[in-house]
């Protein structure tokens, strides 16, 4: 082997274990994060509600939280608000007094088959022991071809998997880094019509293709156009700053911890420690969450989650822009390796 490919070998090499190192962590990591969250979920602290005054209902739920900490009563003044707090999905059900000295669970399947299928069967055994009467209504069901209401998770995972490979792909083109802002903003806006074409491709898949929302399709599309853009933003900023290594935070961040973390499997009140929370502000979550709110809730607590879409598409924006600025006025075009091999993956590109 002459001089030439020792040097070659000792260029590469050492790039080489560290990716592969990098890969074994994050593959790690993957696993221990799915089967972690997921092998054996067990609900805690799930919300329902009750009307205080509800003297009945108030003591079947003391009863059970006494025994169980499955279920977390949450107090309302009066009926209007406990059902307030059902629709914008504040809790999974509300227990109340019904006829005939009974009890009257009502449920919003929508919100988490998983939560409110618990809810049913500890209340269930509960009043069954106490010889009550318990009526279940479903006041926000779940489409009939979706039982489980795992399509929201599915939908917006291929969308958020769909934007960060169209930003892994530019980056792995084009460069990770656009050289200017100009060039930065010609990415943003590539994405940005991709980003709308995958919502719509995504909407058309559920609605007429699947016949799951036939009638939400347009509503759908701009969901998913947001949650797209949302997520090829975030890693166009982290690739712009940290080049295709950036790649694995991502990774990490919408895949690793992003999916389980989402409630999109199980509610979030099956998952363990911090995964419990992290909805409220990763992509996949909050994609998810808007989703739902605007197909079964009629767009209620839906402001949360798109005004934060909304904030990591603009944060991502700023950060690529920001990238060029810093880092592109660093590369260097003259570059004799960028001469003989072509633009440099982590420095050059539109």
């Amino acid at each position: 082997m002459d001089k030439e490919s020792h040097g070659t070998a000792r260029d590469w090499a050492p790039r080489s274990i560290g990716l592969l190192l990098g890969t074994l962590v994050l593959a790690t990591t993957f696993i221990a994060a799915y089967v972690g969250a997921l092998h054996q979920p067990t609900p805690r602290d799930l919300p329902i509600g009750v009307v205080s005054g509800d003297q009945r209902a108030q003591a079947t739920l003391d009863a059970v939280r006494a025994q169980t900490t499955i279920l977390e009563p949450i107090r309302y003044d009066d009926p209007g608000a406990a059902e307030h707090a059902l629709l914008s999905r504040a809790v999974y059900a509300v227990l109340s007094t019904g006829a005939d000295n009974g009890l009257l669970l009502t449920v919003a399947s929508a919100s988490g088959p998983s939560a409110t299928s618990a809810i049913k069967e500890v209340l269930g055994t509960a009043t069954t022991r106490a010889g009550t009467p318990l009526r279940i209504v479903d006041k926000v069901p779940v489409t009939p071809a979706d039982p489980r209401g795992v399509v929201p998770f599915y939908l917006n995972v291929g969308y958020v998997l769909g934007g960060y490979l169209a930003s892994t792909v530019l980056g792995i083109s084009a460069g990770t880094t656009p050289r200017t802002a100009r060039r930065a903003g010609l990415r943003i806006a590539a994405l940005a019509v991709y980003s709308v074409l995958l919502g719509i491709a995504g909407a058309v898949v559920v609605g007429p293709v699947l016949d799951i929302w036939h009638g939400d399709v347009p509503t759908i599309a701009a969901i998913g156009a947001l949650a797209v853009f949302a997520a090829a933003m975030f890693a166009s900023a982290v690739q712009g700053w940290l080049g295709v290594a950036g790649t694995a935070l991502v990774i990490l961040l919408l895949v690793v911890l992003g999916n389980p973390g989402s409630g999109g499997i199980y509610a979030p009140e099956f998952l363990p420690g911090v995964l419990r929370g992290m909805h409220r502000w990763n992509i996949p979550g909050l994609a998810n969450d808007l989703t739902k709110a605007a197909v079964y809730f009629d767009w209620r607590s839906a402001g949360w989650p798109g005004s934060a879409l909304g904030i990591w598409a603009v944060l991502g924006g700023l950060g690529l822009v920001s990238a060029s600025l810093v880092r592109g006025r660093r590369s260097a075009p003259s570059d004799p390796a960028t001469t003989r091999s072509g633009p440099s993956p982590d420095r050059d590109g539109v």
